[in-house]
């Protein structure tokens, strides 16, 4: 591994380096002068005195351009502390000495003239004319163009036809799959304890494992290998890591690959792709092939009528099925998918002898939290007075990615710090920064307005205190944080998989508490209690309209009925008794919200006054302030918020209460 890693990360040659080198070189070529001399230029009196003194052997003119002096043998060696410069070259005997410019060859031949007539009959210098062609410029200038379309053309060709740019840069190469092959030389290097809080769905794919380790011992029996094994679950909590960690434990090929690299504008590459991968997944096999987010070419069909039935998508999706239908089972070819939308997927791709398997992955429990923060608690230096176990107390409801964020986000603010270890209250401080955001230090509120919110959440943690089916208060602070979120009431309510219709009550009255009480205290309402009308709207309408909790409408439920047809599945008499009823529900409850708070009226003003003191309130500060609870804990729970007070204009940060599954 270490020799592969060191050759990957070392320089490596590249082809197209010689032809830069080539090309530099002529066209360096083209500029210098070509002319076979080596002489160093002098000017025509000094020519002059070489003549006098008889030292000039020979003089040539070429082209008419310059002159080329050559000096006599004796001339070289007797004076040779005059000649030096002539005298160093090896090739004195057959090159020029020295060359100078002649200027108009009319002048030049006068001047000669002259110098001949100083001279006696044996002295006189006659130069010869001669010609010489320079072939090489006129080479380089016909080549050199032809050899730049060459290069230019072998480029583009590589490039299209699968060269430099790896899979996918190429115009041949569109159809090919851009999957990533983990194989002995790409390890993946997750196994199943990096995988913790997931023990059902381990215990699942084991199996798969298991197979690909000793198929033999399933073929037999008879036994036959699921095809596909299908990852469910909501975003964050462990598919793709999963996925990783079969491969990991199974030491065979690994495909992975994202559903929306098969989709393109061109009809049928997707096609191609999926023909592509599953050809090379043969020639692996035994291997797994892993496609995240299958939901972008798994929908089901017919859904988008009005785009036509040859689409992209579609198209993509019948060559999957063909696929999954094709390859035998004792190829050892298994096909992994995940998808946090189960519902969108085409029943076809949903069937016994494509997805065999359909893995269920919730989010953790409260032991499935601990061993998740055990993971990750590994890497990051803390403190004794850190335990995983009252970390997974503290974070119920959070799914895997969510805990490392938690963990990620500790050890950044203890760094911020200057702390040499992460302590509970850089987690503490992570928690809020995660659930509320980020904290708004600079923000101005004048003392008017911190006062109504600080009653409005002390009428939220009043509610939640004396209300036996309410979720029990955690904290409640009027910290500013987030976008536009001024205060947040946090409560832990128990994990419940039914809920009555008295505990949705009860949380409707609790969510009216803000409201309530800044009528009760203040005797008019303000515009931050919306996020809590939105809740307790949405809650309202499920109890009437897809429940069935209501006496007068029935026992009828209309939810999801209203997607599958663009006409309303009831009447307007319905729609009308629907509205009443939910209004009728929301009136009393907050009637007994602000019943509620009467009664207990001094608990709401001692809350509110310390919220104005120390801004943030625990549990154990609501205790010494009003008394114990009277109802008791839940042992196991899950981190919920209510009651938080918004500013109208930022409505994106408004949160939702899941009752069920059903998103109220």
């Amino acid at each position: 591994m270490e020799n592969n890693q060191d050759n990957k990360n070392s320089t490596k040659f590249n082809p197209y380096w010689i032809y830069g080198v080539l090309a530099l070189f002529f066209i360096g070529l083209n500029f210098l002068p070509i002319s076979g001399s080596t002489s160093d230029p002098i000017n025509f009196e000094k020519f002059a005195d070489m003549a006098k003194t008889g030292d000039v052997e020979k003089l040539q003119v070429v082209n008419k351009q310059y002159a080329e002096v050559y000096l006599t043998d004796d001339a070289l060696k007797n004076k040779k502390e005059q000649y030096k410069d002539a005298s160093k070259s090896s090739f004195a005997n057959k090159r020029p000495h020295y060359t100078f410019d002649i200027g108009p060859p009319e002048s030049f031949a006068a001047k000669i003239d002259a110098l001949n007539e100083t001279f006696p009959t044996e002295g006189k210098v006659y130069p010869s004319y001669i010609e010489k062609a320079n072939w090489l410029s006129p080479l380089i200038s016909l080549l050199l163009p032809i050899a730049l379309l060459v290069l230019l053309w072998i480029f583009i060709m590589r490039r299209v036809g699968g060269g430099a740019g790896g899979p996918g840069g190429q115009i041949f190469n569109i159809g090919k799959s851009k999957a990533t092959l983990f194989d002995q030389n790409s390890k993946v290097n997750i196994n199943f304890t990096d995988v913790a809080g997931l023990d059902e769905a381990k215990e699942e794919v084991m199996e798969v494992v298991d197979f690909l380790k000793n198929p033999k011992k399933y073929t037999a029996l008879g036994g036959k290998i699921p095809k596909g094994v299908l990852l469910i679950g909501p975003p964050g909590t462990g598919k793709t890591l999963l996925a990783k960690a079969v491969a990991g434990e199974a030491a065979v090929p690994f495909f992975s690959i994202s559903g929306s690299d098969f989709v393109e504008m061109f009809v049928g590459v997707g096609a191609s792709r999926v023909r592509d991968l599953f050809r090379q997944a043969r020639e692996k096999a035994p291997c797994i092939i892993f496609i995240d987010e299958i939901d972008a070419i798994g929908r089901a069909r017919g859904r988008n009528t009005m785009q036509g039935g040859n689409d992209e998508r579609e198209t993509t999706l019948n060559q999957l099925l063909v696929e999954m239908d094709g390859f035998p089972t004792d190829k050892g070819v298994i096909l992994m998918a995940a998808t946090n939308r189960p519902d969108v997927l085409d029943s076809a791709l949903m069937r016994p002898g494509r997805f065999d398997r359909q893995i269920a992955i919730d989010r953790p429990d409260l032991k499935g939290r601990e061993a998740i923060f055990k993971v990750h608690l590994q890497t990051i230096k803390t403190s004794e007075t850190v335990t995983p176990m009252e970390l997974s107390e503290m974070t119920p409801g959070f799914a895997g990615a969510e805990i490392a964020n938690v963990c990620n986000e500790a050890a950044l603010i203890a760094a911020r710090r200057n702390k040499e270890q992460v302590d509970m209250d850089d987690f503490n401080y992570a928690l809020d920064r995660v659930i509320g955001g980020l904290e708004k230090k600079n923000k101005l509120i004048s003392p008017e307005e911190k006062e109504i919110i600080a009653y409005h959440e002390a009428g939220h943690a009043v509610c939640g205190w004396y209300l036996e089916h309410a979720s029990p208060l955690v904290k409640v602070t009027i910290v500013p944080r987030g976008i536009g979120t001024l205060g947040y009431a946090q409560y832990l309510p128990k994990d419940e998989y039914i809920t009555r219709t008295q505990q949705l009550l009860d949380r409707m009255c609790m969510t009216f508490g803000g409201r309530a009480a800044e009528e009760v205290i203040f005797g008019k309402v303000s515009t931050g209690a919306q996020n809590d009308l939105d809740q307790v709207t949405k809650m309202a309408y499920s109890m009437v309209a897809v429940f069935g909790m209501n006496d007068k409408v029935g026992q009828v439920s209309f939810y999801g009925m209203q997607n599958e047809s663009f006409a309303r599945p009831y009447s307007e008499e319905t729609a009308g008794m629907i509205d009443a009823e939910v209004r009728q529900m929301v009136l009393k409850q907050f009637e007994r919200a602000k019943a509620l708070l009467m009664e207990h009226k001094d608990a709401l003003e001692k809350l509110a006054e310390r919220l104005l003191e120390k801004e943030v309130l625990h549990r154990r500060d609501v205790e010494q302030l009003i008394g114990p609870r009277p109802y008791a804990w839940p042992d196991e729970h899950k981190l919920h918020h209510s009651g938080t007070l918004t500013v109208p204009a930022a409505p994106t940060v408004m949160e939702e209460t899941e009752v069920n599954g059903i998103q109220q």
